[in-house]
């Protein structure tokens, strides 16, 4: 029994947890305030109905006084005649009147007193309502601001952890290029010195070396025939040598 009751603490304690993490604050207090605006309505409509009764009161005592009155002259006109059992009738029917009408006047001290109060009331509840409603509105203005400093703080919270990750990134990132500028410098030193074939060229190094022969071997075979034809009156000058030596006499 014991465990039971533990689990339905439990349980309703985390339901009131959820229950507090979904209930938005601005829209319990708007709830209340609509309830409390119609529990007002209530209490201004009940004024009216009590002001209608007192209304009703004073029209059926104005009619009983006309009714009284009309009575009175009758009698008169009955003792005029020489009718004193007709005048004894209307004044006994007067005098009931007048029974009713102090009836009517008690019922309607106390519409009237009722209705006071209610008024009162009225008055109070609407001062409440309105004092209700300025600090709901306050309220609302201080959670919605809490709620954007809140929004800010986890936005920069993540800010902070995704730099966090985004410096170590670009570390990585800077760390991969100075590893590929590395290979590359030594790669170009390897083509440079010639111990790698750059297989991007058309030709290797020894192709151009004997490309070079190659070009020397046509230039001194038709330099060989260009004196040939023109004779030895016709020997080319000598030339300063290919190291720049000054020329001898």
């Amino acid at each position: 029994m014991g465990v039971m009751k533990r689990v339905q603490t439990l349980f309703q304690a985390k339901a009131n947890a959820a229950l507090n993490k979904a209930e938005d604050p601005r829209q319990t207090l708007d709830l209340s305030y609509e309830q409390q605006l119609e529990n007002l309505t209530k209490v201004k409509r009940a004024v009216a109905d009590v002001a209608t009764a007192r209304k009703r009161v004073e029209i059926q005592a104005e009619q009983l006084k006309s009714q009284g009155d009309k009575l009175a002259e009758q009698a008169k006109a009955a003792l005029n005649q020489g009718n004193e059992p007709l005048a004894r009738e209307a004044l006994t029917r007067r005098e009931a009147i007048a029974t009713q009408l102090k009836d009517l006047e008690v019922q309607h001290a106390s519409i009237d007193e009722q209705q006071q109060k209610l008024e009162a009331t009225a008055t109070k509840l609407q001062s409440e309502v309105e004092a209700f409603r300025t600090r709901k509105e306050t309220i609302k203005a201080t959670y919605t601001a809490a709620e954007a400093s809140a929004h800010v703080n986890e936005a920069i919270s993540g800010i902070s952890t995704s730099m966090g990750d985004a410096g170590a990134a670009m570390q990585r990132a800077q760390d991969k290029v100075a590893e590929m500028q590395a290979r590359s410098g030594a790669l170009d030193e390897l083509l440079a010195s010639g111990a790698l074939t750059d297989l991007t060229s058309s030709s290797d190094d020894i192709q151009a070396q004997l490309d070079r022969a190659s070009a020397n071997s046509d230039i001194e075979a038709q330099l060989a025939a260009l004196k040939a034809q023109t004779g030895p009156a016709a020997e080319l000058p000598a030339t300063a040598p290919s190291d720049g030596a000054p020329e001898r006499s």
